[in-house]
């Protein structure tokens, strides 16, 4: 194929009826080369007009055919010997070019067996073709001069030259880059793909630096809705018309993997690369069909959201098996997986945030149909961009819920947000955390609800071993499925993570804080306890901020809190008359000021790990000597002393 010249098109997503417009002179090609188009572009799923089907014949460029061309998003003309000998092949030339200069119909020539400088000065049979019309009373001067103008066009613009050249493998490339770049202008279009094109450009610079001799692995992953999907997407739309129509999309890998969810997945890949549309009657019957198929063919494919390793295995997806040039691109929350299936780790990129010049544009797409907030919701904007920290799912969400007008009702949801969360984008962030085992989730929500931003990353995994939760490959997992990260040596994760954890908290106690396994919430934590109310489901209770009036609290205010492990209370709180009992279950101990001289009688520090009673009134903290060898981070200097001076008497 020539170097191709695509002109630059303007239609919007709903601005055409057909993809394509076939253009032809019916003696030459209709039973032929035209016919094959045809079928291949239908195949493909593109709409296309052939006027020799839609329209009968007899009536001189009738208002149905010109309305055709308009609504047309790529006109293929098909310049064969005798093309120009029919006056309505030479209108509808015509037509096409003023639409390809007015509205931006894109226009593909084919010179089927024809020297594309005959079509451009009117030599050849062309030359002959207007012999005739000259000699034809009832066609103007005009016309002709409109005609050869137009076929003057054409002839310049680059396309497919037949001569000595297989016609099945024209036909490829042309429904190849039709449907290539049909996807990429409709998807620009509809997602205002903020951002994308510099993210692009380095992805296939740095990682898909496509040469013949080599089979290129990209690997994108990072947590739910951070884009790896759009991103794969537009990749794909912008080299896909390099594999002709060798290139597949499998999406929603994850969601579409159960019953006989993998067996369809193969089905599309065999479908969309080898247009075999056989029945396959079981995974592995499916997997040596796609082996035996692919033999070292240079194709595209991108696998999306994969969260199994089965899953790639299934659809073949084997470094060995793929031709030359090929490229493979995988989506996924998990990184390891990707490890697993033998990507290195320079094929291997992790999504990021947008930035706030393009979370802010997102964001004003969405909301205001607009790259920029209007006057009166910069400020709110501004609010929404630094809840969702650049995640691309949380914008497009918030701005499509927040596009009404009215300011009470954008204040009323920032108010809310922070405590209730959109729902959107907590099932979609909840995936991976479903995925996780019981120890995992565990893990996760202690650091959603208590440990994110500790900056002593192992004192955090010497209190999660001594819950028995294995910290070591917990915290391994979290990070290669984008729940947490370790930056600068301190434990993070995605505010809207976070608040994902709480809202699962929530959740699992149908929002009643006392049957909560964590409470994090100053106010919430004042209600159980001051109400007496607590459970054996409360774990952890993390008091942060001291009450703002004092607290005071019945002696069996932890009687029923059996399980609680972890416990932080800070100021301001009495207990006039004692403590009755604590639960035997605690592995961290934190209460500053806490308010009376000893433990309550029962109370044995056999599984603490951390002992921090900062500020308190201890004088002696247990009846007679307790000696324990979990504990291994004791804060209060006056209980080492205590320990010390009762050994020596």
């Amino acid at each position: 194929m020539a170097s191709l010249t695509m002109q630059t098109s303007s239609y919007s997503s709903s601005s055409y009826e057909w993809d394509v417009f076939l253009s032809f002179h019916g003696e030459d090609t209709r039973k032929s080369f035209t016919a094959h188009l045809y079928n291949a572009l239908e195949l493909r799923s593109l709409s296309t007009f052939r006027d020799d089907k839609e329209l009968e014949r007899g009536r001189y460029i009738s208002p149905e055919l010109l309305n055709a061309i308009e609504n047309s998003m790529y006109a293929v003309v098909v310049l064969s010997p005798h093309y120009a000998f029919s006056t309505w092949c030479l209108t509808e030339l015509t037509k096409i070019v003023e639409c390809m200069e007015k509205t931006g119909l894109i226009l593909l020539p084919v010179f089927y067996h024809v020297d594309p400088s005959h079509v451009r000065h009117q030599k050849g049979t062309f030359a002959e073709a207007f012999v005739k019309h000259e000699n034809n009373p009832k066609i103007v001067g005009d016309d002709k001069q409109t005609w050869k103008s137009a076929l003057s066009k054409v002839g310049n613009i680059s396309g497919w030259d037949l001569c000595n050249r297989d016609e099945s493998t024209v036909i490829e490339e042309i429904v190849g880059v039709i449907h290539a770049k049909l996807n990429s202008t409709l998807s620009t279009v509809s997602k205002k793909l903020v951002g994308i094109d510099f993210r692009v450009d380095e992805l296939i610079n740095l990682y898909l630096n496509i040469r013949p001799d080599d089979v290129h692995f990209l690997g994108i992953w990072g947590m739910g809705g951070i884009g790896k999907t759009t991103l794969a997407r537009a990749i794909y739309d912008k080299i896909s018309s390099q594999f002709h129509s060798f290139s597949s999309f499998i999406a929603d890998v994850r969601e579409k993997s159960g019953g006989h969810g993998l067996v369809d997945l193969q089905k599309q890949l065999l479908s969309d690369l080898f247009k075999d549309n056989s029945d396959i009657k079981d995974v592995d019957r499916g997997k040596n069909k796609i082996r035996h198929r692919l033999r070292r063919k240079r194709v595209l494919v991108v696998v999306d959201d994969v969260d199994q390793t089965q899953q790639l295995e299934a659809l073949a997806i084997e470094r060995d098996l793929f031709g030359r040039g090929s490229v493979i691109i995988i989506t996924t929350r998990h990184d390891q997986m990707l490890k697993e299936r033998g990507l290195a780790e320079d094929e291997i990129y992790r999504a990021k945030e947008l930035d706030h010049d393009d979370a802010l544009q997102l964001f004003s797409w969405k909301a205001f149909k607009n790259d920029r907030p209007p006057e009166g919701f910069v400020e709110l904007s501004e609010q929404i961009i630094h809840y969702a920290k650049g995640l691309p799912l949380a914008l497009e969400v918030l701005g499509s819920y927040l596009c009404s007008p009215n300011v009470d009702f954008w204040e009323s949801t920032l108010e809310s947000l922070r405590q209730y969360p959109k729902k959107e984008i907590v099932d979609t962030l909840k995936i991976s955390f479903d995925g996780l085992q019981e120890n995992e989730k565990n893990i996760f929500l202690d650091i959603a609800c208590y440990f994110k931003g500790e900056k002593y990353v192992d004192r955090v995994k010497s209190i999660l071993e001594s819950c028995d939760y294995h910290p070591s490959s917990g915290i391994e997992i979290l990070i290669s499925k984008s729940l947490i990260t370790i930056s600068g040596g301190r434990l993070w994760m995605h505010d809207l993570l976070q608040e994902m954890g709480h809202e699962i908290v929530r959740r699992q106690s149908q929002r009643d804080p006392s049957r909560q396994a964590r409470l994090w919430l100053t106010n919430e934590i004042i209600r159980v306890l001051k109400n007496n109310n607590g459970t054996d489901r409360i774990e952890g209770i993390f008091l942060n901020s001291p009450p703002q009036e004092e607290l005071h609290l019945n002696s069996g205010v932890f009687s029923e809190m059996k399980n609680l492990r972890l416990l932080k209370i800070i100021g301001n709180v009495h207990l006039s008359q004692g403590l009755s009992n604590l639960s035997t279950e605690l592995r961290v101990m934190e209460w500053h000021g806490y308010p009376l001289s000893t433990f309550p009688m029962g109370f044995p520090p056999d599984k603490l790990v951390e002992l921090n009673m900062r500020c308190s009134h201890i004088v002696q903290p247990w009846q007679g000597i307790k000696v324990t060898y979990i504990l291994t981070n004791m804060s209060s200097v006056l209980i080492l002393l205590f320990l010390c001076e009762k050994l020596v008497s």
